[in-house]
């Protein structure tokens, strides 16, 4: 449609300029006959113009078109004179140019208008001089004029599809990275709900308390928060309303929070939910290993605007850096929290010291740090990447616009220009300095096409030397030229030289040209006027070729800035569709990963937490208390998965093995042979019988993973195992699937004996043949 508008408005503008410059230097016997002319070309201009705002049949279009081509081509017998035929081929040559992006859409349309203006000038041509042959050079300029026409639309057009489409498989890409990074924070997020949840109840019921009054609530709060459905939080919130509401806990378990908060503290919702998250694991921990019953909350903001939230206790404290990192409490609950938001969080205590935790969180730090969790709570990290593909289309826009002017500029000189030098060579005075001049513009031309056909811009030392080049050769040709014939038939240099001043300035603003194009006309004006008095037909001829030629190169310049200065709005509007979509893709595969996620946390983890909550199932009860070991071993398994280590699949039975060694068991464990990469989904099918039997055994264990070049085997005996009992012989063989549902097609295969209170599990699995490892 902006192609269309600037065909339109280009056209009637040139019609009704040359036209009033027609109608002022006619003859007296030469006004009727042009403003028969003028007037339907204006209607004709008028009737486009109005379609612009309000849609008109094609035929009436197509014919208003037909009619001006005509008019103006068989009016020459009747205009008569050099200026009536300049002003007719100044018509017909805007006319049959903007017809291909009037008619952009219609290629055939704009061809065939082209060739009925091509048709219309030849037989005017014949019939104003029937005794003389038909002169070929005006047939031949509207040809190349239609043909270098539709090629400028076409490489500009191309080069703006190929920009859209590199912009399109980059927002493409940078959506599924998105979507992968909110997914992957989901996920995190989960994982720290789960350890601070379900986790920590189950876990702490397999060990076994005196007071369970603190149970029923909490694996309700539990179920809760697992049940939870993720989503967008944004706008803001109180931060010091949402900590006036951390639990303090209840029975043994309960905190005594002193609380000591400066607010309101406004702070968008992603990082005000991580400190609350984070601040409730905290009072937990104190609960748990700080040995005191009193905590103390502070928070304030400070002078910069940093949110500061500490947390601290006169509890037995620890030595931070010999936690290990499998322990999610603080490096996941609490620091991987505030990180994921582009906050911090730091944890200080020595034993016997107390412990202090301290979240703090900027507004200018949350936007530059924690890309993953910011894609999920407000994916709008647009700025640098708007920038970047605004620079992207703009430069393939100018890098088109800048190829179309340059095959102008060197098809229009080796044709027509050519053609005109060596047809009136004997006009010029002296005519080495025109040929002179014309090598001097086919060498600019030659050296912008050796950076432009390599997808490089002109230097700028390269463009003024190159433009210093072109205004020269515009001075020669106008000086060795004799004053009645510039700007016509054997002026080939004056339509040329402001293509070859464009396609160097055209990454520059318009008023740069523009300046140009006025000492360009100046130098042709002082020529003209500095010999004797001109004639109205000289200044008539002057004033046609500047605004049919001249202006229309304006306009060219003028249009490729306006496409330069509507990229950014464009690519705005499309950044917010982009924006929108990636919102919707990411919420469809959060929605589908929380389903899958309580669809597996269904067949283990909430029946439990369920009977636990409402009575069903007692605490007291031994084979509830396993039950919950194995569930807490299970998870615990599951944090270790996204683990960055060499040999992940030990890493996840240390997980395992650390739950059992917290109820008092003994566990050794051997490795041999070379590690090798295991898929996740076999890693859980091969730990999951080693996992039920350590959460079951009382007394000792001994694990062991033996690597083979084919295979890998994971064995388990636990004594005192709470399986054992009918004191007699037995064993069987079975295969097992996932154990948090994930459908896998490895052939794991377990064996599992139990005699007497010993059992002995062993998980195999065998690669297949594509992933067979040589020993040589």
């Amino acid at each position: 449609m902006t192609v269309e508008r600037y065909g339109v408005w280009l056209r009637s503008t040139v019609i009704c300029l040359c036209g009033a410059l027609g109608l002022v230097w006619a003859d007296a016997t030469e006004v009727v006959p042009t403003a028969s002319l003028l007037v339907p070309a204006v209607l004709a201009c008028g009737v486009r113009l109005w379609s612009l705002r309000r849609p008109l049949p094609f035929a009436l279009l197509w014919a208003s078109d037909a009619a001006v081509l005509l008019l103006a081509g068989l009016s020459q017998p009747v205009l008569g004179g050099e200026g009536a035929d300049v002003m007719v081929e100044a018509i017909v040559g805007i006319s049959v140019i903007t017809f291909q992006y009037e008619w952009a859409t219609r290629p055939v349309t704009g061809a065939l208008l082209a060739a009925l203006g091509a048709v219309a000038c030849a037989l005017g041509d014949i019939r104003s001089s029937p005794g003389q042959s038909l002169e070929s050079l005006p047939l031949a300029r509207i040809l190349v004029e239609v043909f270098l026409s539709r090629a400028a639309y076409v490489i500009v057009r191309g080069r703006a599809r190929a920009a859209d489409r590199a912009a399109a498989a980059w927002a493409a890409s940078r959506r599924e990275a998105e979507v992968a990074a909110a997914r992957r924070a989901t996920e995190r997020e989960h994982l720290a709900t789960l350890h601070d949840t379900a986790c920590a109840t189950l876990l702490m019921v397999s060990q076994g308390a005196r007071d369970w009054s603190w149970l029923a609530p909490r694996a309700r709060r539990d179920l809760d928060a697992l049940s939870a459905v993720p989503g967008f939080e944004t706008g803001s919130v109180d931060l010091a309303a949402l900590l006036s509401c951390v639990p303090e806990g209840e029975g043994p378990a309960r905190v005594l929070l002193k609380t000591v908060i400066d607010g309101p503290l406004a702070i968008p919702s992603g990082p005000g939910l991580a400190i609350f998250n984070g601040v409730r694991e905290g009072v937990s921990n104190v609960a748990r290993h700080a040995g005191v019953g009193e905590a103390e909350l502070r928070a304030w903001s400070e002078k910069d605007g940093t949110i500061v939230v500490e947390l601290s206790d006169a509890g037995r404290g620890f030595d931070p850096d010999s936690v290990p990192a499998r322990r999610r409490g603080i490096a996941g609950s609490v620091i991987g929290r505030m990180h994921a938001v582009g906050g911090s969080a730091r944890v200080t205590s020595h034993p016997g010291t107390g412990t202090r935790v301290q979240w703090r969180w900027h507004e200018r730090a949350g936007e530059s740090g924690g890309d993953e969790v910011q894609v999920a709570h407000a994916p709008d990290r647009a700025p640098a990447q708007h920038s970047a593909v605004v620079r992207l289309i703009r430069g393939q826009v100018l890098h088109g616009a800048q190829l179309a002017v340059l095959l102008i500029s060197l098809t229009s000189q080796f044709t027509i220009s050519l053609h005109q030098l060596t047809t009136y060579r004997d006009v010029y005075r002296p005519a080495w300095a025109q040929t002179a001049a014309f090598v001097c513009l086919a060498t600019v031309a030659a050296t912008g096409a050796a950076y432009l056909l390599r997808g490089r811009q002109i230097p700028p030392t390269v463009r003024w030397c190159g433009l210093a080049w072109v205004l020269a050769a515009s001075a020669t040709c106008a000086f060795t030229l004799p004053p009645e014939r510039l700007t016509g038939p054997t002026d080939w240099a004056f339509g040329l030289i402001g293509w070859h001043a464009l396609y160097l300035l055209a990454d520059l603003r318009v008023r740069v040209f523009a300046a140009f194009l006025c000492v360009h006309v100046g130098l042709t004006a002082a020529v003209v006027f500095l010999s004797a008095s001109p004639t109205g037909v000289q200044l008539a001829l002057l004033g046609i070729a500047t605004v049919s030629t001249c202006g229309f190169q304006l306009s060219v310049s003028a249009l490729t800035r306006l496409f330069h200065d509507a990229v950014p709005a464009a690519e705005t509007a499309a950044a917010r569709e982009e924006e929108l979509r990636t919102r919707e893709r990411i919420h469809e595969h959060i929605q589908r990963d929380h389903k899958e996620r309580c669809r597996a946390l269904t067949a283990t983890t909430v029946p439990l937490l369920v009977g636990l909550g409402h009575g069903v199932l007692s605490p007291r009860d031994t084979e509830v208390r396993l039950r919950c070991g194995v569930e807490a071993a299970r998870m615990r398994r599951l944090f270790a998965e996204g683990d960055a280590v060499s040999d992940p699949l030990v890493n996840e039975l240390r997980a395992c093995v650390e739950v059992a060694e917290q109820h008092g068991v003994a566990v050794s464990l051997a490795v041999r042979g070379r590690p090798s990469e295991v898929p996740v989904e076999v890693r859980r099918e091969l730990i999951d019988p080693v996992a039920v039997v350590l959460a079951r055994t009382r007394s000792t264990a001994r694990v062991t993973v033996v690597w083979t070049p084919r295979a890998v085997r994971v064995s388990v005996v636990g004594v005192d195992c709470a399986d054992g009992g009918s004191g007699g012989d037995g064993g069987d063989t079975e295969t097992t699937a996932s154990s948090y549902g994930h459908a896998s097609d490895s052939n794991v295969t377990v064996v599992r004996t139990v005699r007497g209170e010993s059992v002995w599990a062993e998980a195999g699995w065998s690669k297949p043949a594509a992933q067979e490892v040589d020993p040589a």
